[in-house]
């Protein structure tokens, strides 16, 4: 279980570091790719950020978790 949720998350985390750069890219750039609604959240790439860091946390720990258990073992 430990192992796919490392994997899982390592993964989401990989995929959200790309979006956030493509979108800081393109706000460089000027583009914007979620405008914002009136009233609504605004999504910038600093959220994508923020949720890459959250899952390669996740993985980190998932793996020291494993490694504890195979040391007791």
């Amino acid at each position: 279980m430990e192992k796919r949720l490392c994997n899982a998350s390592y993964w989401i985390g990989i995929v959200s570091t790309v979006l956030a750069v493509i979108m800081r890219g393109l706000a460089i750039v000027g583009v914007f790719v979620f405008p914002a609604s009136p009233g609504a959240i605004r999504i910038s790439y600093h959220t994508f950020l923020d949720g890459a860091m959250l899952f390669f946390v996740m993985a980190i720990a998932s793996s020291v978790t494993m490694w504890a258990k195979s040391q007791k073992s």
